[in-house]
This record gives structure tokens, sequence and C-alpha cells, in this order.
């Protein structure tokens, strides 16, 4: 698990891609932004061409922040230096929060602008341009802090074109700093690099500092920071020089990151009003208060999906956040999985002697059973309502941490029922947070349930800091200094929100609207809270910027820019409410946030950018894609189509070898494409066999074989190592194979484990067998599970609620629609899938023991390759023997989510060193 988005960000420059990847990789805002451009070899020129030819004569980024509201503009300028035509693909990655707000590409002194519509009418262009044969999906992904955007271009010899993408985000304070990261890493030397900041606070800048590798010894130079009352400047320009030589530089070019901290003054405590051209806004962090006391309930999930790296993360993260717990506190611990239990009966004080006992509490936690959130988040609330009522804690703030990894599974299953029940329970006294721990959680249920009792909701990333986003959550809600702050204002309307059930030390209440009083010369802004010991109240009366102020905002961004952040902050919450909303209400929440959207321009999930391009090339469509949903275009990276697995990523020693499906496409065109757009079909998740007839029109040499996918047959993939992408084959059944052949999916000696499958058609498992060194023999079809013990038989159906049980020293659990087999070092699930009104099974190793003398289809040690060649196919060195391949994808069933990933699409022969004959099996 720690390194799936690793796998995910390296993909793009994997040896098997077909780019040529000379990338300017940079990071801005709160998230993280890598910007690529993707250079593909045209029709003419895949083979062999140096990549001197495209060539990035300028780069430069300007991100402008006035008021904590950036608006950053990346420039890009390719020249195309060879005699022939090239295409070039231009690759962003941007902040989650960002809005794309302009894209433009200008050839030959003409701009092509992309156009936002709203998304359904942007689908329709999208599915006109599929059905003609075009590629019209832009690969739009959402990943744990990034999002996508990609288009492509074809440059005529001898020619230019310049890309610029204008992006708009406003920057949230976090622990008292506000941060700008810009994480560079050109792939080759760029004449005219550099990175400009330019940063404008009304209020004054308190302190600014710059770190990361771009600031030492060797680049120092390159940076350089002035700083005045109220203005800052980061100018990076590194020369040639700098570029080739600085110490870790990869290759030709720059690796590294420029962050830059800064905070603001805050001389009043009601905060700083702007008002410009009819449109205000409110920044609202008052510091001269005394923290309120926390009673806090954790309530943490133990089930069987939480086993592995989950829950030693989980302890983790416990053990530093109960250590930082304020004495004034109280705190109490409460675990789950099909029951709840409960650390102490009470909410206690902090002390020594509490933490250390609830310590062992936590490093007891064992990973087993079923998913019971609706009886552990009451239990949690019966717990606050008990301790307040026998507690005199005025003043005090009760908040309740669930972390959980996956649906109810046991008890009231029924999510609507449990959000129901929980809401009644709380009665608006408390504030429940939800934190989602990797991709199998329904995250919108976790988020309405939140957002309906005064918390948020949090998706904690599968990875190595998953125990740092745990404790980094803590840390922004452990110091609450309001509560229930109302905010009021005289003669205004459309008003974001102004209710909030808390504010956190270092954190900060930004409110906006419009001003409807034509006449209103001044603006007064009240704020209503409860403070540790009494109710506060904080009012000032704000007069209309002055002109010279509006004129210095406007020399640093425009002169709307605080209309733009209105609608900004409005699209933002009305599409974070939308959840908590039905019928009529949820409707007009819509309309708005897509009429402002539209209004805008902003690239939103209800909008999408129509990117126009030169006469004769394909038509684009970017989607802002949401989390948990694929985009309609369709693409590869999603958090949900990443390679994860229970007890580890794809590649850890826990996951030596998976086992898909298959889901092939065929794409027929009257013309041939080029290879750049056929990689973009294949990445924008459409799976594609190219050919050298999809490559060019000259048939294919005699000696070259090309694997063609078979369409009915199952599809096995290996991990590959020390590369990206995987290898795959497929099962060619004999001739005499009717409809049902029963393989030896794994037989290994150590763990006196065996496990044969019967394949059904050649596409999928109608039943799995595992053998555990004949004492235990268990046998999974659709409908059921049989356990056979000492001749003793019992029945197990797949919708019942199994805890863990024992045969003979093997493990059995049930949760889910997934059956875990362990036994020793061995671990493997059987997963049941829906297919029309059908079942069938899918079996997985999570975890065996060495497997030098291991046999079987998922036997097989993983190999590595050499990617010699892509194309007119691939070509690649395997155990020493060149192999041709084809770029394919499968559908990975061994999660429920079922992504589709890429593999490289080899002979059976050249991976698996027994013969498809000795793999057979007569009997289950």
């Amino acid at each position: 698990m720690g390194n799936d988005n690793r796998w995910f960000t390296s993909f793009w420059s994997a040896p098997g891609c077909v780019f040529k990847n000379i990338a300017v990789m940079v990071s801005i805002g709160q998230g993280v932004l890598l910007f690529s451009v993707f250079l593909v070899s045209s029709l003419r020129g895949l083979a062999g061409q140096e990549t001197s030819d495209l060539d990035i004569y300028s780069f430069l980024i300007k991100s402008e922040v006035s008021s904590h509201y950036a608006i950053t503009v990346i420039t890009s300028r390719v020249a195309n230096r060879a005699n022939e035509s090239r295409e070039v693909d231009f690759h962003v990655e941007l902040p989650k929060n960002a809005f794309i707000s302009k894209f433009t590409m200008t050839i030959d002194g003409k701009a092509y602008d992309g156009v936002v519509k709203k998304k359904e009418e942007a689908q329709q262009q999208y599915s006109r341009a599929v059905s003609r044969g075009q590629s019209a999906g832009l690969v739009s992904a959402v990943g744990r802090k990034l999002e996508e955007f990609r288009t492509s271009v074809t440059v005529a010899a001898l020619s230019k074109v310049t890309f610029t993408l204008t992006y708009e985000e406003m920057l949230k304070r976090t622990l008292g700093k506000y941060k700008l990261l810009i994480k560079a890493r050109p792939k080759q030397l760029v004449k005219h690099f550099s990175i400009d900041v330019r940063i404008f606070e009304p209020q004054g800048i308190r302190f600014v500092e710059t770190q990361g590798s771009l600031t030492s010894n060797d680049l120092a130079s390159a940076v350089n920071t002035t700083q005045s009352d109220r203005e800052v400047h980061v100018h990076f320009s590194p020369s040639l020089q700098q570029q080739q030589q600085c110490s870790g530089c990869e290759e030709k070019g720059l690796s590294g990151e420029l962050l830059v901290i800064y905070d603001v003054n805050r001389p009043k405590s009601q905060g700083d009003v702007q008002v410009v051209n009819g449109y205000f806004v409110h920044y609202f962090a008052p510091s001269d208060l005394t923290r309120i006391p926390k009673n806090v309930v954790f309530i943490i999930d133990h089930s069987g999906s939480m086993r592995g790296t989950k829950i030693q993360q989980t302890q983790e993260a416990m053990m530093k956040i109960l250590g930082d717990l304020h004495e004034d506190d109280y705190f109490s611990l409460i675990k789950f999985n099909s029951g709840v239990t409960t650390w102490m009966p009470a909410l206690v004080p902090v002390n020594s002697h509490n933490v250390e006992a609830a310590r062992k509490f936590v490093e007891g936690l064992k990973a087993r059973g079923m998913t019971n959130i609706n009886k552990a988040v009451l239990k949690g609330v019966q717990m606050l309502s008990s301790f307040l009522e026998s507690e005199a804690q005025g003043g005090s703030a009760s908040i309740i941490i669930l972390l959980t990894d996956g649906d109810p599974t046991i008890g009231v299953t029924d999510l609507d029922q449990i959000q129901v029940n929980v809401k009644q329970a709380i009665r608006n006294r408390y504030s429940l947070y939800c934190l989602g721990f990797g991709f199998d959680v329904d995250y919108n249920f976790l988020e309405r349930m939140a957002l309906e009792n005064g918390g948020l909701a949090r998706r904690i990333y599968e990875d190595s800091d998953a125990a740092l986003q745990l404790q980094g959550f803590y840390e922004e809600v452990a110091s609450p200094l309001l509560l229930d702050v109302r905010m009021n204002y005289v003669g205004v309307s459309n008003v974001t929100q102004t209710n909030f059930s808390q504010y956190y030390a270092g954190s900060e209440i930004v409110v906006a609207g419009q001003i409807t009083d034509n006449d209103l010369e001044t603006l007064t802004a009240e704020v209503r809270a409860k403070s540790r010991d009494n109710e506060v109240t904080y009012r000032e009366v704000f007069p209309e910027t002055d002109s010279d102020a509006s004129r210095s905002l406007d020399h640093y961004i425009f002169k709307s820019y605080i209309q733009r952040l209105w609608a900004y902050l409005t699209v933002q919450q009305l599409l974070e409410r939308e959840v908590l909303l039905s019928g009529e209400q949820k409707k007009a929440s819509r309309d708005r946030a897509l009429a402002l959207s539209l209004s805008y321009s902003f690239v939103t999930p209800l909008t999408s950018m129509v990117v126009t391009k030169p006469e004769g090339e394909d038509t684009q469509v970017a989607h802002k894609p949401e989390e948990g949903k694929k985009s309609p275009g369709g693409h590869f990276g999603h958090p949900s189509s990443q390679l994860r697995m229970r007890g580890g990523h794809f590649g850890h020693p826990s996951s030596q070898l998976r086992m898909y499906g298959h889901q092939l496409h065929s794409i027929h065109h009257n013309h041939a494409p080029s290879a750049g757009k056929m990689a973009r079909l294949m990445d924008a998740g459409v799976p594609v066999f190219v050919t050298r007839e999809s490559l060019s029109n000259t048939p294919p040499p005699a000696t070259v074989t090309r694997l063609m996918p078979k369409s009915n047959l199952l599809k096995v993939l290996m991990p590959a190592q020390g590369q990206n992408i995987p290898l795959c084959f497929q099962i060619e059944a004999p001739q005499n194979f009717a409809k049902k052949l029963t393989l030896k999916v794994l037989s290994d000696p150590i763990s006196g484990v065996s496990i044969n499958a019967e394949m059904l058609k050649g596409e999928d498992f109608l039943r799995v067998a595992v053998h555990y060194k004949d004492e235990c023999h268990i046998e999974a079809n659709s409908t059921g599970i049989k356990v056979t013990q000492e001749g003793k038989e019992r029945f197990i159906s797949w919708t019942a609620y199994a805890t863990t049980e024992s045969c003979n020293g093997m493990t059995l659990a049930l949760q889910r629609e997934v059956l875990e087999v362990a036994a020793g070092n061995m671990r493997v699930d059987i997963l049941r899938h829906k297919k029309s009104q059908d079942s069938f099974l899918w079996p997985a190793i999570r975890q065996q023991a060495p497997i030098a003398n291991a046999t079987g289809i998922m036997g097989q040690a993983p190999v590595s390759y050499i990617l010699k060649e892509t194309t007119p196919v691939a070509k690649l060195e395997i155990l020493g023997k060149e192999v041709l391949g084809t770029r394919d994808s499968v559908v990975d069933y061994s999660t429920h989510t079922k992504p589709t990933v890429y593999c490289w699409l080899v002979p059976f022969s050249s991976v698996v060193l027994e013969s498809l004959q000795s793999l057979i099996v007569s009997q289950l």
C-alpha cells in the first residue's frame, strides 16, 4: 500500500510508455502540481528519433497571490526543430481544490481557446467524436492531492506552439501558515526557465520563509527573495550551468522543490474586511483567546480489512496523538468490528497513568471480524452524553473522531438509517469527524454523516505517511478556541457560509458576499461565538477599500479578484453541501453552482472544458473528476483504479502475484491514428491493441508475430521487478476444452496450502478450492462455502455474518463477500463478484512464504524484463530471451472496485516455466 501513489505518478515515465518524457514537474499551492510536457513522436518518427528535435525553450510559472487568493499561469513554449511534424502532449496535474479558468494553445500566431460548457453538453460533443473514431477524452484523474489536465496537438516542421493554462484557488490557512509549494523537475535543460511568485497581503506579512532543495547551496544563488511590509517576491531562475551541475539533479534537469511559507498580521480580533466593486470578503482568525478543553472519543475500526499496514499505521498515529492530548482534556477509546469494546466505561482525564493505559489498549488492537459502524458511533455518543450529564463541563468542546476503512457489514447496514440514527443521537450537541481509510469505504456516506453533525470528513490515503495524515488531522482540531460561531452583516446578500460549529487555533474563517445597498459606505460585521468562559461578540465597521489600495490590488491580480473569490468560495461550498440535500433543494443548489461555474469559466464537477484545436485535429474534453468517481471520458490513475489490496501494495512481497480478468474493446478506424493518439486512447482507459497496421500503412514483415488478445480467455497479471508496468499472459485452453477447465492455481509446499480453481468458458472462476495439509478443505462457489474438517462438513452463506473461526490451524474470516483464508505465512482472499444476474469468484494471493518451490498459475516467481522497443510491437527481454508483446488492459478482480490497469501482454511460455498441460488437474 505504501507505494501505490508513487506507482501511479511514475507510470507516465515508465519504459513501456510510447511517450518520450521531457517533463517539467512543479507543485503549486496546497496540493502538489505536477506540470509535464510529454513529447510524442509522430507517425514517421517513432523509432530512433532524438528528443532534442522537440525543445522546451521557455517554461514560465507566474503565481500571484493576493489576500490568499492565487491566480497561477503556466506558460510552456515548445519548438519542433525537426524537418517533419511532431505531436506534443501537454500534461498538467494541479491541486484538487483549484478550478481551471483558461486554457489557450497558440500555433503560428493563431490562438485556440478552451471553452467551458455544461458537462452534459460537453459529454454529447465527446460522444459524437468517439462515434467518429476520434480520440476525444482528455485524461482527467483525481488523486490524493492532484488532478490532471492534458491535451495534445500536432506541430508542423520547424514550428512552435505555446500552451497557457490558468487556474485559481484560495489558499487555506492550516496550523497558522499558508503554504505555496513549487516542485521543479525538468528532464532537460530549459533556456528560459523561471518560477515567479508574488504575494501581496493588505494586512501586512508577519513572516515569510523559503525551504526546499532548490534553496540548497548549489542553487541558493538562483533564488532571490525580497520582502516589504505587504509584499513578497520570490524569483527562481537557474542558469543552464546551474541546471546541469547541481547535486542531486536528474541527468541534465532540475529535481527539487521550493516551499514558500508565510502568514499575515492580524492586528484586529474581529478580522480584516475588504470591499471592492460591490463585493466583500471577511477574514476572521482571532488569536487572543484561551484554548477550550476537549472531550474526545476516538472510535477505531479493527475489522478484518484493517489487517496489516492499516492497523499498524493507526496504532502509530494514536501513540503520537495520545501523547499530544492536553492536560485539561478528557478522552476515551472505543474499538469496533462485529462488536464494540470500550477501553474505559467513561471518559477519563488526561494524565500520565491514563495515557499509558490507553497506549497499551491501542497496542493490543488486532484486525478481525466485520464492521458495525452504527453500534460503535452510538456508543460514542452515549459515552459523551453520560459524561456531560455527570460532570460540570461548561465551556468545553465535545467531539467524536471515527476511523474506518469499510462499509457497515453487520448490525444496521442501511447507510441512510445509520445517518438518521446518528443525527438523532447527537442532536447538534457534538461534532463528528469521519476519517475514511483507503478507497473501500463509502466516502460520500461518511461525508454526509460528518457534515450533518457539525464536523467534516477526510480521506486517509493508503501510503507510507498514513500515520502522519492521521496525526496532521488531529493537530488541526486539537485546539478549539471558539464554538458556535455566527457571523452577521448588514446590507449584503448572496453571502457564503456564516455559521461554523468551531474555530480552531491556526485556522481561518472566510466569508464573502455581495453588497446590495448601493448607498452603503461602510460594512458592519458582527461575530458572536462561545469562548472558554463566556459568550463573546466582535463588532466592527469597515469602510470600503480606498482607491489607493484598490489600485495596489489591481496591480497584482485584477480588479474583480474579490468577486472571483466570492464565486470560487460559493461554488466550492455549494458542491460540498450538496450531499446533504435532496429533491428540489438539491436541484436548486446544483443549478446555482452551475450558473456560477459557467459565468466565471470555472471547470468544476458540473462543467467541462471543450478544447478547440486546428481543423482536422480531434476534439477533446477536459473534465474535473469527482472523488470516488470516474471521469465520463474514462481515465487511468483514479485512486479507485490504483493497484490496491488489504495486505500490501502492488509489487509488495505480500502480493507476489495477482490474477485478473479482462475487458477488451475493439477500436476500428477508417484511417490509422497516429501513435500519439493511440497512446492517448490507451491512457484514457480505452484498451487498444496496437499492431504494426495501427501505426503504419506498411505491412509488417513476415518475421514479426503479433500477439492478439483473445476475448474469452483468462488473463493473469504478474508484477515485474523494477518496472512500473507489469507483465500479463493469457491461458491458451486445449483444443478439446469444452466449457469447464480446472487449473492448479497454487501449490505451496512450505505452508502446505494448495489452491485449485474451475474456469467457466475460459473467462471466470465458477468454483475455488483451498486444501490445507489434507486436514482442512474449503470449496467455494457462487452461492456458498463448504468447509470440510475431519470428515465433517459445514456450510457458510456469502451473506452470513461470520466471524473468524479455525479449521485445524487454518483461519477463515468472511466479510463483505470476501472470504479470507490464512495458514502460516499464506493468506488468500476469495472474492465474490456480481455479473449481470450471476456471480463468479476470484482468488487473490495476499501473502505467502518464499515461493522458490511453489508451482501453479499464481506460483510463478516474479520476473524482471528489459523493454527494448515499443514499436511496431513491444520487444522485451525476459529470462534472457527476446519476446514480442502488446500493451493491453485487464480488470483487477482482486478488489471489489475492479479497476482497469495496464500490462505488457506476452506469451504464456515466456513467463510460466510449466506447461499448461501440467497445470490442468482432474478434480477440484
